[in-house]
C-alpha cells in the first residue's frame, strides 16, 4: 500500500507507474483529496492552538475574578470537533482509495501488457519423441493417477483427485522440494494454518480488491488461503525486526484455493486450471538494499527444482501491465509440457518492495542508525505442483506409457525408476 505522502512527494512517479501498468487510477483526484486533508489538518491545528491560547487567557482572567468564559470558546471547540469528523472521513476515503492502487513497477520492468513480457533465458531443450506424446490426462488415465469424475462428484468441477501413483508422486514432490529448500537453500520450514483472517489477506494485498476471487468462510469471516504467501508473510505483521535477523527465509507447503481458476472457459481440462492445488512457497523478508539481490537468488532456488526434474523451461520478466497487484517486479518460470505443446507457468517470483510491509506493518530497525522502516518482502513458488506434475509426466513419458522418474526424486518413491499402472 502506498503512503499518503507519496501523493505529495512523488505523484508524477505514481502516475507514470499506473500508466505503465495500463491502470486507470485517477492520481490527480487522489492528490486533490490529500491536499484537502492537509489543509483541513492545518486548520484544525491552528484552531487548537487558538483554543489553547484563549483557554489559558480565561484561566488567568478567572484567577483575577472573571466568572464566565469568553463567548468564542464554545464555537471554537465545536468547530474543531466538526472539522475532526470531516478529517476522519477524508482520511477514510483516501485510505480506501489507496488500498485499491497497485504497486509502482520497478524501473527495470518493461511497460505495456503481456505482449511486452521480456524473455530472460531459456534452459534446456524440448524433449524429442519417436512417438506422438500424450497429455497428462491421457497418461494419468492409463496409469490410474487421477480421477476427475469422482472429484467433480464429491466437490465440483475443476477440483483434482490424485490416486495411486499420482498421489504418491504429488507427496514425493512436496517432501523433496521442502528438503531441497531447507537443507540446501537455508529456508526455515513453516506449517501454517490454511485459513487466515481479514487482516492477513489485506496485508499481502488480496483484500479488498480481490475478495470475490477468494473462498470465504462467512460465519467466521475467515478465508481459505490462495497461497502460503499470505500466512507466512503475515508471521511478522505488526512487528519490528532487528536488521541482524534479516534476511528471513521461509518455505511452506500448503494447498491453495482460488475461485477464479478455470472460470473463463480456457485450459479447464485436467490439472491446468484448478480451484485447489498444492504448492511449496518461498518467502523472504529483507532490507531494501538487498531485496533485488535476494530476488535473483529466489529465482535461482526455484530454477534448481526445474533443473533437477529435467524440465525444459524459460524465465520471463513480466511487463508492468501483466504484474500482480502487489508486485514491483516479477519473473515467471514456465516449463514445457510436450503433450499439450505449450509452456505452463509453474512459478512466479515477485519482489513487492515495501508495498506489503506497509499494509502489514512489518518493519525493521537499522543497525547503524536505529531508524525504523518497512522491510521488503518477496515470494515465489518453489514450485506449484499441479502444473509441475503435468510437465514432469509429459516430459518423461515413455513409448510404453510408463513415466520415467527423475533421479533426484527416486529416493522419495522407494527407489522406483518409473511410474507404472498398478
Amino acid at each position: 500500500m502506498h503512503e499518503m505522502k507519496l501523493l505529495r512527494d512523488n505523484a508524477d512517479g505514481l502516475a507514470k507507474g499506473m500508466a505503465a501498468r495500463g491502470n486507470t487510477t485517477d492520481v490527480p483526484a487522489l492528490v486533490k483529496l490529500e491536499a484537502q486533508r492537509r489543509a483541513l489538518l492545518g486548520q484544525i491545528e491552528q484552531d487548537r492552538a487558538k483554543l489553547k491560547q484563549e483557554s489559558e487567557a480565561f484561566g488567568r482572567h478567572k484567577a483575577a475574578g472573571a466568572t464566565a468564559p469568553p463567548a468564542q470558546l464554545k464555537p471554537l471547540s465545536d468547530g474543531i470537533t466538526q472539522r475532526e469528523r470531516q478529517l476522519a472521513e477524508l482520511e477514510r476515503q483516501l485510505t480506501a482509495a489507496l488500498a485499491m492502487v497497485p504497486n509502482i513497477p520497478h524501473a527495470s520492468v518493461p511497460a505495456g501488457n503481456a505482449s511486452h513480457n521480456q524473455m530472460i533465458r531459456t534452459v534446456g531443450a524440448a524433449p524429442a519423441f519417436s512417438f506422438q506424446p500424450k497429455t497428462h490426462v491421457e497418461l494419468g488415465e492409463r496409469l490410474g493417477c487421477f480421477d476427475f469424475p469422482r472429484a467433480a462428484k464429491i466437490t465440483g468441477a475443476n477440483f483434482p483427485l490424485y490416486r495411486g501413483a499420482g498421489a504418491r508422486l504429488e507427496r514425493a514432490l512436496i517432501n523433496w522440494m521442502l528438503d531441497v529448500h531447507t537443507r540446501e537453500h537455508g529456508y526455515t520450514e513453516i506449517s501454517p494454518p490454511f485459513v487466515v483472517n481479514r487482516d492477513s489477506m489485506f496485508g499481502t494485498g488480496q483484500l479488498p480488491k480481490f475478495e470475490e476471487d477468494m473462498y470465504r468462510l462467512k460465519d467466521d469471516d475467515l478465508f481459505l488461503i490462495p497461497t502460503a504467501e499470505v500466512p507466512v508473510t503475515n508471521l511478522h505483521r505488526d512487528e519490528i525486526l532487528d536488521e541482524a535477523q534479516l534476511p528471513l527465509q521461509y518455505t511452506a507447503y500448503t494447498p491453495c484455493f482460488r475461485r477464479e481458476a478455470g472460470s473463463y472457459g480456457k485450459d479447464t481440462k485436467g490439472l491446468i486450471r484448478v480451484h485447489q492445488f498444492d504448492k511449496v512457497e518461498l518467502v523472504t523478508l529483507t532490507t531494501p538494499e538487498r531485496s533485488y539481490e535476494e530476488h535473483e537468488r529466489l529465482v535461482q532456488h526455484a530454477e534448481t527444482i526445474l533443473k533437477r526434474l529435467g524440465l525444459h523451461y524459460r524465465v520471463v520478466c513480466l511487463a508492468a501491465g501483466d504484474l500482480g497487484f502487489s508486485a514491483a517486479k516479477c519473473y515467471d518460470l514456465e516449463a514445457w509440457a510436450p503433450g499439450l505443446g505449450q509452456f505452463l507457468e509453474v512459478s512466479s517470483c515477485s519482489n513487492f518492495e515495501a508495498f506489503q510491509a506497509r499494509r502489514a506493518n512489518i518493519r525493521y530497525r537499522a543497525a547503524a542508525t536505529k531508524k525504523v522502516a518497512p522491510v521488503h518482502t518477496l515470494n515465489g513458488s518453489g514450485l506449484a505442483l499441479a502444473r509441475t506434475v503435468v510437465c514432469l509426466m509429459e516430459t518423461h513419458q515413455q513409448a510404453d506409457g510408463r513415466i520415467a522418474i527423475p533421479e533426484a526424486l527416486r529416493p522419495y518413491l522407494h527407489g522406483q525408476s518409473h511410474l507404472e499402472a498398478a
